[in-house]
């Protein structure tokens, strides 16, 4: 039994928040998404987040450590959109390894430092694998139903090349997430299983689904429960939701995943819906009393947020965390 699977069974484990949110506050211009790296890229880079695990990596450090002592046990690494498939809008697909290779030793380096500060409360990190921009599932194009823009096959490469420069990074476990179809989510699996074999061992696997709206479906249309059914070949460490939602909005999708899922259930939730300005208004105080919902209930093993959440949100909800005892139904002996 691994440390975390161990960990689940005593308690809620806390991921952290938000990272864009907290880039923006950093009010970073074109040149800090280029720094010793991209100086002579023709194309624009501002708002390619994950570069700046290369280009500004004390930015992302402070980040990963400022959510660490809000009382995070989780960070995420800045990869996101760490793939071939994301970055060729860029032009980008030749620094994929680097992305993935440096966000995840700055992720594992800041974890080890508070891990040793407090050794009772180690930390870990989660090697965060986004949807891609391309979906396997539909077509992009209404006149062309049967068009696709991204085969399964094409999904695997990309994703396996991403996973081996995580795993050699340093990561704890994979976390593929905002899953909004299925069928990339299954060729992320697929990908991860191919580059265990690879790298000589394996880590947990958490898979986050998006229920994009109050239909209770993904973008591709599965219910929460065809979601689950569709990812339970594997041997994860959690099923669960992130983004899209709050977490009001998100609660009878999680008691869905509580009531069938043979393994733990994760949840990170935005803070709340955007404002028309597409800004997340949820104070810290209101989020928390809305997941203290999840945890009367019972409802999850890990807990965190996403779109608007910061460091204030993640205190809020580790203070809250602490007090509860974590989902124990189905969870499986590893």
């Amino acid at each position: 039994m691994t440390d975390l699977h161990k960990i689940l069974h005593e308690r809620i484990l806390v991921l952290d928040g938000a990272m864009g949110t907290m880039i923006q506050r950093h009010k970073l211009e074109e040149e800090d998404f280029r720094k010793g790296w991209f100086e002579n890229h023709l194309s624009s880079l501002k708002g390619n987040n994950d570069l700046l695990s290369l280009t500004r990596p004390d930015v992302i450090r402070e980040i990963h450590a400022e959510y660490f002592e809000a009382g995070a046990d989780i960070a995420e690494t800045n990869t996101f959109s760490g793939t071939t498939i994301a970055q060729a809008d860029y032009g980008l697909e030749s620094a994929v390894y680097d992305i993935n290779y440096h966000s995840a030793k700055i992720a594992r380096e800041v974890a080890d430092e508070f891990t040793t500060r407090e050794p009772n409360k180690p930390r870990f990190v989660a090697g965060s694998m986004g949807p891609t921009n391309r979906t396997a599932s539909i077509s992009p194009d209404v006149n062309d139903p049967g068009f696709r823009a991204i085969t399964f096959e094409e999904l695997v490469v990309a994703y396996k090349q991403q996973a081996l420069a995580l795993l050699e990074g340093g990561v704890d476990l994979l976390l593929v997430e905002t899953v909004f179809d299925t069928l990339n989510a299954k060729a992320a699996l697929f990908a991860i299983e191919e580059a265990f074999d690879e790298f000589g061992s394996k880590v947990p696997i958490m898979v986050s689904g998006t229920i994009t709206d109050q239909s209770g479906r993904t973008l591709t249309g599965q219910t929460t429960d065809a979601f689950l059914i569709s990812v339970s070949h594997m041997d994860l460490l959690t099923i669960g939701l992130n983004c899209a939602l709050g977490a009001s909005m998100m609660r009878p999708y999680l008691q869905v995943l509580d009531k069938n899922a043979p393994f733990g259930v994760s949840a990170h939730p935005n803070a709340g819906l955007p404002n028309e300005f597409g800004e997340y208004d949820e104070t810290p105080e209101l989020m928390a009393e809305q997941i203290k919902e999840f945890m009367d209930e019972g409802l999850v093993n890990i807990i965190g947020g996403c779109c608007g959440t910061t460091p204030d949100h993640i205190r809020a909800i580790a203070d809250l965390a602490a007090t509860y005892e974590p989902r124990k139904q189905a969870l499986n002996e590893h």
